[in-house]
């Protein structure tokens, strides 16, 4: 069995070698009624990225490999009639094959733990590539499907457990096991990989310990579909805050379940990354849990302080929505709810799922209160 830490051996392994690279399976957290609503993304030859093209083909590689779980494009998936068009998929896999959470709820920062899963144990086959960026947006980056392993690469692995097409990790420097927090280099290599995807259908999110990421490796993970989120169609009211970067414009969530802040990188993505990634930072010192959801291409990045854990903690949560085990991480909480059981997915209603994700959120107030500790200058 060879380790993620033999640094002279390829990322991807000769056709005969059918031991592991590593030893575990990347699995983490973290979509068709008649005919599946959200399909596998498709343009012209013309406006299709090289990283988008490399992505899906070595996805698509490994599904024939059967490396994942289950077949998530047999995931029944429908869009709950409504407003927002929230999105809703029967994923019993997730429930019943996905790794469970190793890690306390109640604390943002936790210990480096080898014992415990990390993707320096995940299988040689599941990654897909090695992505290096460059300074934005003149050079561009570079992504690698065989390469040697050199120092502590960005690497792209699948997620064996996906909740959607096209479902991968991102884990930032992988060999130096940076615990499950958000900086600000590793968030402008998170945007400049949507930048590079070049696909409106290709979203990322992270989960920080507390608000149900389950991996304490620092990883982004993204997938497709072919629909807006919930979140993508929510009005908001421009903020007032004396941000380091006057090209970055932040704002408020407004009539959402989920109480956010939303920013904008105006000209400039790296600096929407020292915005975003300073205030996580903050709110991880803070122990507060929470979630972010980049959309238009690294170009616009949701920020959702998560109370959920808390709220379920204090006895606050019904018991028809703890049975319904859907705990609202970063996709579920932008509006794909990945249901495990057959009713709950059959009875989905907006009403229901604004109920669900209402118990994740804090106050507006506590919101503003939270921008003006984690956005001051």
């Amino acid at each position: 069995m060879r380790s993620f830490g033999d640094m002279q051996q390829a990322l991807v392994p000769d056709v005969d070698d059918q031991g592991s690279w590593l030893s575990g399976a990347s699995d983490e957290e973290g979509s068709g009624s008649e005919g599946r609503v959200p399909s596998p993304p498709s343009s012209d030859a013309e406006g299709t990225s090289l990283l988008d093209t490399v992505l899906l083909a070595e996805w698509e590689d490994r599904a024939e490999q059967g490396l994942f779980r289950y077949d998530v494009t047999a995931c029944p998936t429908k869009v709950v009639p409504g407003a927002y068009g929230f999105v809703a998929q029967f994923n019993e896999g997730r429930g019943s094959k996905k790794r469970p959470t190793e890690f306390r709820v109640d604390k943002v920062l936790q210990p480096w733990d080898d014992n415990k899963f990390n993707f320096t144990k995940a299988l040689q086959k599941e990654v897909l590539f090695q992505f290096e960026a460059s300074d934005m947006p003149t050079k561009g980056s570079s992504f690698v499907p065989l390469a040697p392993v050199a120092g502590s690469p960005n690497l792209v692995f699948i997620n064996v457990s996906p909740i959607e097409y096209g479902h991968v990790l991102l884990v930032p420097r992988a060999l130096s096991k940076l615990n499950q927090q958000v900086d600000v280099p590793s968030l402008q290599l998170a945007l400049q990989f949507a930048h590079e995807a070049n696909n409106p259908y290709f979203r990322l999110a992270f989960n920080s310990l507390g608000a149900y990421g389950t991996v304490n490796h620092l990883h982004f993970q993204a997938y497709y579909m072919a629909a807006p989120f919930a979140v993508e169609r929510a009005p908001t009211v421009a903020l007032c805050c004396p941000l380091k970067h006057r090209t970055v414009h932040v704002a408020l969530l407004k009539d959402y379940p989920v109480c956010g802040l939303v920013f904008e990188a105006g000209d400039s993505v790296e600096h929407l990354a020292t915005v975003v990634g300073e205030a996580c930072q903050r709110l991880s010192a803070a122990n507060i849990p929470h979630n972010l959801f980049v959309v238009d291409c690294g170009q616009r990045v949701f920020l959702f302080p998560n109370a959920f854990a808390r709220a379920k903690a204090q006895g606050e949560v019904p018991e028809d929505l703890l049975d319904s085990q859907v705990d609202p991480a970063g996709f579920e909480i932008s509006g794909h709810i990945i249901f495990k059981r057959a009713k709950d997915y059959e009875s989905a209603a907006q009403d229901n799922i604004w109920r669900l994700l209402s118990y994740a959120s804090y106050t507006e107030a506590d919101v503003l209160d939270m921008a003006r500790m984690a956005l001051a200058p």
